[in-house]
């Protein structure tokens, strides 16, 4: 593939290759902090030249929403398991809100795009159909009567997870002033988003 440097082992795809400068850049954040870590620390931390990280990442805000998604997997792992606790589907649809909005500005690489002030990039990731259909496939696995609420089809739990994380975004990116509690933050969703996911007759 003609790659320059890499510590004198060359990847054999594209697909490593990003996988590797993914690793340099968690590393570079582990060990310094966001606020320290520039392209050319990942660079150098893979081994390879500026030049070769711009051919798989055209900037370091590529770089951490790549760093972003490859721990998106384990954030959704816990958010399933919060959300199995709760025992209807408004509930789980009110929680959902409540835990973005508290858990991902503390999560050490999902928030990472809105650390280094980059919301733009955060928006269209989490408006992107891949994050509604991974928000899908999250409520589809919470145990609860989705089918009493009229939620059955793939189309109304893809339509669910796009109302409740541009809801998240809003909040996120947005929040009242002063800022909601909790406890006022659900009282809200569940008095808007509540009444739509009622067990029907």
């Amino acid at each position: 593939m003609g790659h320059h440097g890499w510590r004198g082992n060359p990847p054999g795809t594209e697909r490593e290759a990003r996988r590797r400068i993914v690793e340099a850049a968690t590393a570079c954040i582990d060990r310094v902090g966001l606020a320290k870590t520039s392209l050319s620390d990942v660079a150098a931390e893979a081994g390879v030249t500026r030049q070769t990280v711009y051919r798989y990442f055209p900037s370091l805000a590529d770089i951490l929403s790549a760093v972003a998604l490859d721990r998106v997997e384990e954030f959704a792992g816990r958010m399933e398991r919060h959300l199995a606790t709760f025992a209807d589907p408004a509930e789980v649809a009110v929680e959902s809100v409540v835990f973005g909005v508290r858990a991902v500005p503390d999560e050490p690489y999902l928030g990472l795009l809105l650390k280094a002030g980059e919301a733009d990039v955060f928006t269209v990731a989490v408006t992107s159909s891949q994050s509604f259909a991974l928000g899908a496939r999250i409520l589809r696995n919470v145990p609860v009567d989705w089918a009493a609420a009229g939620v059955t089809a793939d189309e109304h739990f893809e339509g669910l997870a796009e109302m409740l994380m541009r809801l998240f975004l809003s909040f996120l990116q947005y929040p009242s002033t002063p800022a909601h509690t909790d406890e006022q933050l659900r009282a809200l969703v569940r008095r808007w988003i509540g009444p739509a996911l009622t067990a029907r007759p």
